[in-house]
């Protein structure tokens, strides 16, 4: 039986503000607040609240049916509750309809996986405390930023715990392959591999509402008869998109969302279930391992990492950046902290592309990718300075790494405690309930001496 993993991603950019090389030393503040509240409330009025209202809708009125999974980064969900509360709360609506699988992603959205394994492993883990504290739900599948994936990376999250990644169905890696298996990462066949249907997933976000389109105008039945239509023994269909593609890249006069709300009940009339990407990585073998010994995405046609890294700009603010993860890790500033987060997003990088695509993008206050690295470098040589104050450029790396070292033998010293804690609270638990419930063959306990001798001096009398 063929099934729907339906996926969408809640990714905020955060805008920086026009930073001169006079202002390095002098202005700490890098982001530009009024842009950053316009554009949040905008996607989050145009696409957010009425896309999370009809997935709500389908949820209740195809309960436990209708299925779907979301991550949302943890800088998205930072604007969301400054700017957009409302949102959060249509999530935790979402959630309560038992039909929403929360995954996790680096909180920061950023390309740590490629520089720095610690870096990427706290910001992972990050995310999926906030996913626990916020809705309930320790997830159990990730999915790294623009779902970048390679066999190290997936060695990495498996080593973590995770059951399942999501990443993209490549054609220069899959080759003769079909996306609609479910494979396994090639240096831990644990973790489960969930592939993108790129063209039925582009076929929603990006041609929908393209007049010019052959298969304009689409309709659900239409849609899931090319589903319908797949080899039988093809059974995994995944569907990965942002959720802005509802409202912002297809407007909502396309009709986007009635076509989307049309789904489960055509899906159930042509046999075909929904399934979120923890019961498929739990339910169904791998057919295969995936080897991937580039990292892969799911931007631009060449699906690699590119539009991030591709030119000799992009590169050097990225080993720049990178260059202090170490010593930010030292640190416990609050402020540099933040930084840290916003600056390693990955859209930072993504202005800074000389690469002609098919896409347009919007480069905000940036007239080029000259002037995008020019206004990032300015602030990042600021940010630098702040670090260093706090751990000395020439601190050599003997003392440097000691200071690591130490602190990850007190992270693990503080965790052992913790389980040992955890382990105590449960046993004293169970002794007091043994000592106040009373065994059942026990026998009627005597009455104190006292009383009895109280008694007989009063009949005497």
């Amino acid at each position: 039986m063929k099934t729907i993993c339906l996926y969408f991603e809640i990714h905020q950019i955060i805008h920086l503000k026009r930073y001169r090389f006079f202002n390095i030393g002098t202005d700490h503040y890098y982001y530009d607040d009024y842009e950053n509240e316009r554009t949040i409330n905008e996607v989050a009025e145009r696409s957010y609240i009425p896309a999370l209202k009809t997935l709500i809708e389908m949820a209740q009125e195809h309960a436990g049916y209708f299925k779907v999974a979301i991550s949302i980064s943890g800088v998205a969900l930072e604007q969301l509750e400054i700017h957009a509360p409302v949102v959060i709360e249509l999530l935790h609506q979402l959630n309560a309809t038992g039909c929403c699988e929360f995954l996790a992603e680096p909180y920061s959205h950023g390309l740590s996986s490629l520089a720095n394994e610690e870096c990427f492993r706290a910001d992972v883990e990050r995310m999926r405390k906030k996913v626990t504290q916020l809705f309930g739900q320790t997830p159990q599948v990730c999915r790294n930023s623009s779902l970048i994936y390679s066999d190290e990376i997936g060695s990495v999250v498996a080593d973590m715990g995770f059951k399942g990644m999501l990443t993209e169905g490549a054609r220069h890696i899959l080759g003769w392959k079909s996306p609609h298996y479910l494979y396994h990462c090639n240096m831990n066949p644990n973790l489960k591999l969930l592939l993108r249907d790129y063209k039925l997933s582009d076929d929603i976000s990006l041609r929908f509402s393209n007049s010019e389109w052959n298969e304009y105008p689409l309709f659900a039945d239409t849609y899931l008869s090319w589903i319908e239509a797949l080899p039988e023994e093809e059974q995994v269909i995944n569907i990965f998109m942002e959720l802005c593609a509802l409202g912002i890249y297809q407007p909502l006069s396309s009709n986007i969302l009635d076509f989307i709300k049309a789904l489960p009940a055509v899906a159930k009339e042509k046999g075909i279930t929904f399934s979120t990407p923890t019961e498929l990585c739990t339910k169904l073998r791998s057919v295969a391992q995936l080897d991937v010994p580039d990292p892969l995405s799911w931007v631009d046609e060449e699906r690699d990492i590119s539009c991030w890294l591709g030119n000799v700009m992009q590169r050097e603010a990225f080993n720049k950046l990178y260059s202090v993860a170490e010593r930010v890790h030292l640190c416990d500033d609050r402020r540099i902290k933040q930084d840290w987060d916003y600056l390693q997003a990955s859209n930072n990088f993504r202005f800074m592309t000389t690469k002609h695509t098919s896409l347009t993008m919007d480069r905000g206050i940036y007239d080029s990718p000259y002037d995008a690295f020019t206004n990032y470098m300015n602030i990042l040589g600021d940010f630098i300075r702040r670090v260093n104050s706090l751990y000395p450029a020439d601190m050599d790396n003997e003392e440097l790494n000691a200071l690591l070292t130490t602190i990850h033998n007190q992270d693990e010293e503080i965790s052992a405690l913790k389980k040992e804690n955890e382990n105590l609270q449960i046993k004293l638990t169970k002794a007091e309930q043994s000592v106040a419930a009373p065994e059942p063959d026990a026998a009627p306990a005597k009455k104190p001496r006292k009383a009895t001798t109280r008694k007989a001096a009063t009949k005497k009398e």
